[in-house]
């Protein structure tokens, strides 16, 4: 039977097609000036909108108290009992150093700001974690004259103090002059980490310990990247419990948890954390997740809101938790600063073995070749490292399918031999198999061995925070997809964008598919066809990773082309298939011992066979 082999015109018209498609498309798009102008235009009306919109919204927040009106101070005060204490002044304390600004409000104590000073949206905006009412951060308790008290509700009396080169923030609610209820913020010179206690003095007559009290943090993830989509898939509420477990919420949906033993717990919007620790352990934890994407507009400002309610406990009556904040980037760099909290715990690097790659093996090897290359040609060097380690694997599944195609005349006429009897061509094309010493299987083996490398990459690409806003070529944001057209409409499962690099990706893992496959497969009758299976693959990667990270998308396209040379290299050079079907058949010659688990098969098969006889 003639074999198939590529059309050199399908080559020509599949290579003309591509090429008017980026014709079309490079004459159709602005010019790399108008593109800027458009783009400063755009930067100043959305910072103008944001400016008045800031505006708005910080008048309206909660209403403040009217101190001149004598009826609402007499209610308020009515209602908070002794807390009363601490005079009602409305205001905000700036707590900052060279990495993070921090506002907190005395109408609760707690952090009302959050913003990042060396990191900026992909609209050029400030990247903050708590803005605009987004958070909420307090306690819940009774109190002994039966008054049930949220600390939102409470106004505390700010002071601010040096330890060091440390700066301190005491927020107090008073009930006396010496008698508090105490936030302690401690910010130190370039870190996201925050010490942060609360603590009680004089409160055990005040408190009823006998009734819950509760930390309760809510906090709305605000959008960062240009598509809330894309974000939110990355974006989860993950805790450390149980001794070191490690667990998250869903990604896709709202999910809800109850935990015991909580170390810490993380809100995590993609490459920024929002983070809690505590050296006392929180015994139980009440943790919810919701899902707020439901349109991929410019108006979805929020991807997930997160919720946790921590249970505390007086001792003697008062409250005394050392605790940290964190408020920063999902960046190893920074995170492992703090191994004594397993902050880098909350990095998705991916379960597993996958897990272990992406931590020990790509993630220090990218940070090595990117401290001193551009950040595409890094990932290039990386992509060449790792298919030179591997090209063993792919000499071993190239050699399985040289012996394939050698044998494949001989499992032909083995097939027309016994087309009538299947069980029979089954035992004489695995006799034909041992005998040669090949196996159809074992070109299967090295593609199962390359799959942990596969996951792990296909995490690290989108959630490597070396790679955020980081250009090379057409991409603005290798971990993002990359844009070269805008469609007017919305195509599912692929989008409403066209991205160039898992194109490129896709024709490389096509030519690569084209060498690989239709040597060494049969068709079975009843069986799918495996050459469309193979050849769907193409497709599916341009389907898919039309919305993943370009740096993945570029390192496929590299590493298919490397690949693809690698074999061709092999072919010429290095394996001889008539050296190989010299020694397939000097080994058919020889007796082959038989392993004890082709010796079962073979006794299955011609027990069948011998029952077939029979009836």
């Amino acid at each position: 039977m003639e074999e198939k082999k590529f059309d050199a015109k399908t080559l020509i018209g599949f290579l003309l097609i591509f090429g008017l498609f980026v014709l079309w498309f490079n004459t159709t798009q602005p010019t790399a000036e108008e593109l800027e102008a458009q783009k400063k235009e755009q930067q100043k009306t959305e910072a103008a909108t944001v400016d008045n919109k800031q505006e708005k919204e910080t008048t309206a927040q909660e209403p403040v108290l009217n101190l001149s009106d004598s009826t609402a101070v007499a209610n308020y005060k009515s209602k908070i009992g002794a807390f009363g204490y601490t005079p009602a002044l409305e205001g905000t304390t700036v707590l900052e150093n060279n990495v993070l600004y921090l506002r907190i409000s005395n109408k609760g104590g707690q952090i009302v700001e959050a913003k990042m000073k060396n990191f900026v949206t992909y609209d050029s905006l400030p990247v903050h974690l708590v803005k605009d009412n987004n958070a909420s951060f307090g306690l819940t308790f009774s109190t002994s004259d039966n008054r049930v008290l949220d600390t939102k509700d409470l106004y505390f009396e700010p002071s601010i103090s040096k330890n060091g080169n440390n700066t301190v923030l005491s927020m107090k609610a008073k009930v006396s002059a010496t008698d508090f209820l105490e936030y302690r913020y401690e910010i130190k010179p370039d870190e996201y980490l925050l010490d942060f206690n609360i603590r009680s003095q004089g409160l055990n007559g005040v408190l009823n310990s006998a009734a819950p009290i509760a930390l309760v943090w809510k906090q709305k993830g605000i959008r960062h990247s240009k598509s809330a989509t894309y974000e939110n898939r990355y974006t989860r509420l993950t805790y450390n419990h149980d001794d070191g477990n490690i667990s998250k919420l869903s990604e896709s949906s709202d999910d809800e948890e109850e935990e015991v033993d909580v170390k810490w717990l993380s809100y995590r919007q993609h490459f920024f954390s929002s983070i809690l620790a505590t050296d006392k352990h929180f015994e139980t934890a009440k943790l919810s997740s919701v899902n707020l994407v439901e349109d991929d507009t410019p108006e979805t400002k929020f991807t997930k809101e997160n919720t946790a309610v921590l249970p505390l406990k007086a001792d003697a009556g008062e409250l005394s938790y050392n605790m940290n904040l964190y408020y920063g980037p999902t960046d190893i760099k920074e995170l492992s600063k703090y191994k004594e909290l397993g902050l880098e715990d909350s990095i998705p690097y991916g379960w597993g073995i996958f897990g272990f790659i992406n931590r020990y093996v790509f993630t220090p090897a990218y940070t090595f070749l990117s401290s001193f290359l551009p950040y595409g040609i890094a990932i290039i060097v990386m992509t060449i490292l790792v298919r030179l380690l591997m090209s063993p694997v792919t000499y071993k599944s190239y050699l399985s399918q040289a012996k394939m195609k050698v044998l494949k005349p001989e499992i032909a006429e083995l097939g027309e031999k016994y087309k009538d009897n299947p069980m029979k061509k089954q035992q004489e094309t695995m006799k034909l198999y041992n005998k040669a010493g090949a196996s159809p299987m074992s070109g299967c083996l090295p593609a199962l061995l390359q799959l942990p490398v596969f996951y792990a990459l296909f995490m690290f690409f989108p959630t490597s925070f070396a790679l955020r806003q980081k250009p090379f070529l057409w991409a603005d944001d290798l971990s993002s997809y990359d844009i070269i057209a805008e469609l007017p409409f919305h195509i599912p499962l692929y989008g409403d964008h066209v991205s160039l690099f898992p194109i490129l990706a896709s024709i490389a893992i096509f030519f690569y598919m084209m060498m690989t496959s239709g040597q060494n497969m049969q068709q079975q009758p009843g069986m799918p066809n495996m050459k469309f299976i193979l050849y769907l693959s193409p497709l599916m990667m341009l389907i898919f990773f039309n919305s993943y990270a370009s740096g993945l998308s570029l390192y496929y396209f590299v590493s298919n082309l490397i690949t693809i040379f690698i074999m061709l290299a092999i072919k010429k050079f290095i394996i001889d298939e008539d050296k190989i079907h010299a020694k397939i058949q000097e080994n058919k010659k020889k007796p082959k011992k038989e392993n004890k688990f082709q010796k079962k098969m073979r006794e299955m098969m011609e027990q069948a066979e011998e029952q077939k006889k029979n009836r």
